[in-house]
């Protein structure tokens, strides 16, 4: 099990509400029967995969004032 907040090992199992599109949520469902696996493991899953390429996303407060955010 990987490190909760505190450091320490273990699931850390605070509740938190998210919301999805409801397509969304579908496929997660769907892919959850699909693996025989909870909504939670999906999700989880799914950020350590995507996390990296979600760090190369900019953040807001990288673009200068002046400048437009590519339109396309």
């Amino acid at each position: 099990m990987g490190e909760n907040q505190s450091g320490t090992k273990g699931s850390d199992k605070r509740k938190q509400s998210l919301y999805f599109p409801e397509s969304m949520l579908q496929e997660i469902k769907d892919e959850a029967a699909r693996l025989d696996r909870s909504l939670s493991w999906i999700v989880q899953r799914a950020w350590k995969i995507a996390r990296l390429e979600i760090k190369k996303i900019p953040s807001v407060n990288d673009i200068a004032d002046d400048e437009e955010p590519d339109a396309g």
